[in-house]
């Protein structure tokens, strides 16, 4: 059974709740220790922000929300480790105690998504101005400083502004309970909130287009890798094949769609598609009442899905000037295949001698 989080509303902008760590019966040998569920709570969201870190990872961190997002993982590292400590050594033996660690985390964990957002934001939109011309290990160390400072201005004020032990409870003749007072993260309810009902409510005017849209869009995924199957064997061939339909089938426009989706619904389809399911669970569970705390609903689902809205929202104000072809990190929401949709258009093919296949391989024979 998880451990248990007894919601305690104390102002309107700040939502508490008790961690249970330990209960007990009066004149009864019957003891339970909720330390080591927490260990394991923790221990799962590490492997699963390391999952989607490894997953959804980039090149080069020269964007701050990666660094952000490398950031997170370590600190789940080091208070996982804590949280194992606590509960192996005990919390009368360990540096810290179990209602230290879950207190000040929640704490440190709810004040970071907000600076993150802004700061993240503020890097993208001056990615193409003032900072194109630095190096990518000046980028990197800006990002570590400015992320170090997000997190060191977080445990400050956890320290100065939250100083709670343990509370023992006996609303119950004959049982006890040792709670500890955590916090909830109003910013992501907020921003989840936000994206899920921004999302449903865009959707509702094309619901009967979107299954066909869907499809080309599809299609054309289909063809960008085709062409970069063809890129890539390209060099590795001597006897090419082509099939003539194949580039037509990439240049036609869709035209079997009837309308067009707007450029800046065809990009909120895309966002839709990845990341609806996620926003969907977290606000089923927040209809529920299941409440989480912030060092638990702070991991990179949450920032990896805010990361796409932001992208999504940059790419359609610069596609306006530059298409598709700018310097916005790498997504997990194809971007440019929702592009193309909204422009009616494949991907372009490659710009190689395809109506003389003889002379461009007596080109590439010369040049080996």
């Amino acid at each position: 059974m998880l451990p248990e989080f007894p919601l305690l509303w104390e102002n309107c902008q700040t939502v508490k709740m008790l961690a249970v760590l330990e209960k007990w019966e009066a004149g009864s040998c019957h003891h339970s220790n909720n330390v080591a569920k927490y260990f394991f709570l923790l221990l799962f969201k590490l492997l699963l922000d390391t999952a989607v870190l490894y997953t959804c990872r980039p090149k080069r961190f020269i964007h701050f929300l990666n660094v952000c997002s490398l950031s997170i993982v370590i600190a789940d590292f080091l208070l996982t480790v804590s949280m194992g400590v606590a509960w192996i050594v005990g919390g009368e033996r360990s540096f810290v105690s179990a209602c230290f660690l879950l207190a000040n985390a929640s704490v440190t964990y709810g004040a970071i998504p907000l600076p993150m957002i802004c700061l993240g934001l503020i890097d993208y939109c001056l990615e193409e101005t003032c900072m194109s011309k630095h190096t990518a290990c000046y980028k990197l160390l800006r990002n570590v400083i400015f992320t170090l400072l997000v997190w060191i201005i977080a445990l400050v004020h956890s320290f100065s502004s939250f100083h709670e032990k343990p509370v023992l409870l006996d609303y119950i003749p004959g049982k006890k309970t040792l709670v500890c007072k955590v916090e909830e993260s109003t910013m992501i309810t907020v921003v989840i909130l936000g994206l899920f009902f921004l999302t449903f409510f865009t959707t509702l005017p094309f619901c009967s287009r979107i299954p066909m849209w869907v499809k080309e869009a599809d299609k054309i995924y289909e063809a960008r890798e085709k062409q970069e199957n063809t890129k890539s064997d390209l060099f590795l061939t001597s006897d090419w094949k082509y099939d003539m339909e194949t580039f037509k089938g990439e240049e036609k426009h869709l035209e079997n769609i009837g309308s067009l989706p707007p450029l800046w619904f065809s990009l909120m389809l895309g966002f839709m598609l990845f990341w609806m399911p996620y926003l969907i669970v977290i606000l089923s569970c927040l209809l529920s009442g299941f409440a989480v705390p912030a060092h638990i609903s702070v991991n990179l689902l949450w920032l990896e899905c805010t990361n796409s809205f932001m992208v999504g929202l940059l790419f359609w104000v610069k596609s306006k000037t530059k298409g598709p072809h700018n310097h916005l990190p790498e997504n997990v929401c194809s971007w440019h295949i929702y592009w193309h949709l909204s422009k009616g258009t494949a991907q372009p093919r490659l710009p190689i001698a395809l109506f003389n296949p003889s002379q461009a391989k007596r080109n590439v024979v010369f040049h080996m």
